[in-house]
């Protein structure tokens, strides 16, 4: 540990059963390196492996469906049933081979779902696109079982040999589609109030704690604020935080926007170039750190050392959560321990994100395209 009164980025650290070796975290990120049923392939296992040899020091996957109508992309990791435990344990045991530690993160897309007929949509209020309905309202046993199934996935993941779970309540699926006024019209017990929006994401978590005990760590990833008119706050997201702290929840990943976010969606462009383009959510985040006490995980644009050196030691977060950089260079932290703090290659284009489209596995196009004119 580092004998300075300040963290720092590289001193290792704990949340709740998970010991650190820095302050850098994966934040989960889409792979599409699964197969249709959501068993994992050889190249999300390099993939995982490169990201612990790079010495992230929390590895986090990308999104992994918990029920079969909550999947959000094609060949997305799934930990929706008892028969991919196997392939679970493969991810989880390729981090610990090279020394890492890795949690899961536990999804449901809500209306953003790619299911179709048995499996078609839900989210918490009907969604028509004109006269086509997109997605349905999730009754109330359709959220019970939702919640059940948050329980079976965690459960899962423990029995896969992950070091924590994070669920997933941003950007826009389901979880944050109910805290956000935007989305949820719904009259009932999960609509309308703050506390009847949160009430699903407080289930969850209640439900996820049952199951795996009080010293398996458990985390939340929330939006600061959705960047909608009529979407959830910052002040509410604060007041969701609390709840969850109350609770017991471990640490909190600070995200923000959804895809309808216009500009503003969680991978934002690579156009400005003032710094806070490299910290999007300082200002929410140290509205958190005035009320709440347990870790937070900022991400949000991180492409330079000095930045997220300084988020750290001023106590605006505890840790750094990094995405597209780590798809180009995922021994960026590496790099940045021996001493070589230039900028991530990275230049925030998001064209790694349509890779996806095109049927290929997550990549950097941009060195890609640079190795072909090589």
């Amino acid at each position: 540990m580092s004998t300075s009164f300040e963290p720092t980025l590289f001193e290792s650290s704990r949340i709740n059963g998970m010991e650190l070796k820095n302050r850098f975290v994966r934040s989960a990120t889409h792979e599409a390196m699964a197969g249709l049923d959501g068993v994992v392939n050889e190249t999300l296992l390099a993939c995982m492996a490169n990201l612990a040899v790079g010495d992230v020091g929390l590895v986090i996957t990308g999104h992994a469906h918990v029920t079969l109508e909550g999947q959000a992309g094609p060949r997305q990791m799934g930990i929706y049933s008892d028969a991919l435990v196997d392939s679970l344990k493969q991810v989880a045991l390729a981090v610990h081979e090279k020394g890492g530690v890795v949690a899961v993160q536990l999804a449901h897309a809500g209306n953003k779902g790619i299911g179709k007929n048995e499996w078609a949509p839900l989210g918490p209020s009907d969604l028509f696109d004109g006269e086509t309905k997109k997605a349905s309202a999730m009754t109330v046993g359709d959220i019970e079982r939702t919640i059940t199934a948050f329980g079976d996935a965690a459960q899962r993941a423990v029995n896969a040999g992950f070091d924590g779970v994070q669920i997933h309540a941003a950007h826009g699926y389901l979880l944050s589609q109910f805290l956000s006024p935007f989305y949820n019209k719904r009259e009932d017990e999960y609509g309308g109030t703050l506390g009847n929006r949160a009430r699903f994401l407080v289930k969850v978590y209640e439900e996820i704690r049952r199951r795996v005990g009080d010293s398996f760590p458990v985390m939340v990833k929330i939006n600061s604020e959705d960047f909608l008119e009529g979407g959830m706050t910052v002040e509410e997201m604060i007041t969701v935080s609390l709840m969850l702290e109350e609770r017991g929840m471990d640490a909190i990943e600070m995200s923000g926007g959804t895809f309808d976010s216009g500009k503003l969606i969680p991978s934002r462009g690579g156009t400005s170039k003032s710094q806070d383009r490299e910290v999007y959510y300082r200002k929410a985040a140290q509205a958190f750190k005035q009320k709440i006490k347990i870790p937070l995980i900022l991400v949000g644009g991180f492409l330079s050392y000095a930045p997220a050196e300084e988020v750290v030691t001023s106590g605006t977060a505890d840790y750094i959560a990094l995405s597209r950089p780590l798809i180009r260079e995922p021994g960026l932290v590496k790099r940045w321990a021996g001493g070589d703090r230039e900028k991530a290659t990275c230049i925030s284009c998001n064209r790694c994100f349509l890779t996806l489209f095109s049927e290929e596995a997550l990549h950097c196009a941009q060195e890609k395209k640079g190795k072909k004119k090589k």
